[in-house]
């Protein structure tokens, strides 16, 4: 059997420490992930169909709780300019701040980022022969729109929104 040498053993040592310590930040990340999960699942809404449909108007069941798109340049929030936050329509949750908002030339309000990645979901929607990423409402579960990655800096993301999905608390009336 051969012996390591000391530095041969100094090596393995820190390695050893660095596996170690790399589990550790793994560990306190999982647990920072965990808790943040609990506390969205403590505080989801869920409603049935018919629920859902009491609070909703037709237009907004269709697009936030059946996946569907309002037209290109007819929501009421595509070319607004107003100062606040936009909210899911459906459970009020803030989603985007009016300084995210551009013009993409889409049809659909954009924004380039959301108040909080945790506040919504993004899933891999492959419908109508493209491959998408769909976005819905963390805490509801409503479809919001799809995040495209051709968005302007810093991040480089276009959320393209249903106005539908939304509605706009605005921050100068306060």
């Amino acid at each position: 059997m051969k012996i390591l040498s000391r530095s041969g053993a100094l090596i393995i040592a820190v390695f050893i420490l660095l596996l170690y310590s790399c589990n550790g930040k793994s560990q306190t990340q999982q647990s920072n992930n965990q808790k943040h999960k609990i506390m969205n699942e403590e505080h989801k809404i869920i409603k049935s169909d018919e629920e859902w449909k009491k609070v909703l108007s037709p237009e907004a069941y269709k697009v936030l709780r059946e996946k569907g798109t309002e037209l290109p340049y007819t929501g009421k929030y595509y070319l607004h300019t107003g100062k606040g936050i936009y909210l899911c329509a459906a459970c009020g949750a803030e989603l985007f701040r009016s300084d995210s908002k551009f013009d993409a030339g889409c049809g659909w309000p954009s924004f380039n980022n959301v108040i909080d990645s945790s506040r919504v979901v993004y899933t891999r929607d492959t419908t109508h022969g493209m491959v998408r990423t769909e976005i819905t409402c963390a805490r509801c579960g409503g479809h919001l729109g799809h995040v495209f990655d051709d968005g302007p800096a810093p991040t480089g993301l276009r959320y393209c929104i249903n106005s539908v999905s939304i509605n706009f608390q605005d921050s100068s009336k306060k």
